[in-house]
């Protein structure tokens, strides 16, 4: 089987996004807005025809069986109103999600979006988390380290303000996928910069705090093959080494995806990074949707670069299958009926 760790709904019915417009607009005219959930109303129908051209055709298409599948992650966008807006539009997220997976359960499994907001307490996003993995058999969460959108203004990964969550995520035995959502600050690209910088960042903090080993079996994944530390691999262990900090304790709570988009990249990360520490992903349908000119296929199909790397079976079953499993226990309850 082969399990894709890094999936988002960017492909969603355009009431969806018509909805956070609204919502955008009325905390526009009033930053202390509150407004109401309401309703999203999209059809089963249009749930499906927003997923057969694109998501279910590239599973099929490229040979994967399943995806950990979690909201847009551009559209988080905590540094966005207050912290009833994101609550609201969180829910309706992540009930979203619940019903692609009820429609299509041997296709996708669900990860929540949190509700995060500047400056507002934990205790939201841990309820949201709750409700997400007791009530609807969520099997993990995505994380913001920055929901200030680019400013980097609130507490880092290490600091009591996270512990409420990294408790709870322990408790559940769910892990956090770190991901930053849409950059607000002009000196970032979202995707080109936002993205891989957060990765790196929030790699260092891990490694320079090692609160992770405070927090028994938590398990954060840092997306996008890692940002800039499989490349710069020396330079962390160099510091490690030269200030005491623990690099191979940092494995045990840390895992990279596969979302490198081209062969070279896939080659130095399988070099690099231990085979137990990587998950097959590709983030379909993303960032990059082109097809690349000198090989004639998308940049994301990923499964070309795994299949092509120099690794034995076992290592490929690693990567494709049994470390995604040990990341996501609750994988085997996630699916109903």
């Amino acid at each position: 089987m082969i399990i894709d760790c890094h999936g988002h709904y960017t492909t969603t019915p355009p009431a969806v996004g018509q909805w956070r417009e609204a919502q955008k607009a009325a905390v526009a005219a009033d930053p202390d807005h509150v407004g109401h959930k309401g309703q999203i109303k999209v059809s089963d129908d249009e749930i499906r025809d927003s997923l057969e051209g694109a998501q279910l055709a590239f599973q099929r298409e490229r040979g994967t069986d399943l995806t950990i599948f979690s909201p847009r992650a551009s559209w988080m966008g905590h540094h966005i109103g207050n912290e009833h807006t994101s609550t609201f539009w969180s829910q309706h997220q992540n009930e979203l999600i619940r019903r692609v997976c009820d429609l299509f359960p041997h296709n996708f499994a669900p990860v929540a979006q949190l509700p995060q907001s500047p400056g507002a307490p934990i205790v939201a996003s841990v309820r949201e988390l709750r409700r997400c993995v007791e009530e609807m058999d969520f099997i993990g969460c995505n994380v913001n380290p920055d929901p200030s959108g680019g400013h980097w203004s609130g507490p880092p990964l290490w600091d009591p303000y996270w512990w409420p969550l990294w408790e709870a995520m322990c408790e559940l035995d769910v892990p956090a996928m770190i991901h930053v959502s849409a950059a607000c600050n002009d000196n970032f690209h979202t995707t080109g910069s936002h993205y891989l910088g957060a990765d790196t960042t929030a790699f260092m903090q891990a490694l320079t705090s090692g609160f992770l080993a405070d927090f028994d079996g938590l398990r954060l994944v840092i997306p996008h093959g890692g940002g800039a530390v499989p490349y710069h691999w020396g330079r962390f262990v160099g510091m490690a080494q030269d200030s005491g900090w623990d690099f191979d304790a940092l494995f045990e709570h840390v895992w990279f995806d596969t979302c490198v988009y081209h062969q070279r990249g896939i080659d130095l990360l399988t070099d690099v990074v231990p085979v137990d520490n990587i998950l097959f992903a590709s983030e379909m349908v993303g960032a990059v949707r082109g097809i690349d000119p000198l090989t004639g296929h998308h940049y994301d199909d990923t499964r070309r670069y795994i299949d092509n790397a120099a690794l034995d079976d076992a290592a490929r079953d690693k990567i494709y299958e049994s470390n995604a499993r040990r990341v996501y226990p609750r994988l085997a309850v996630s699916t109903r009926g």
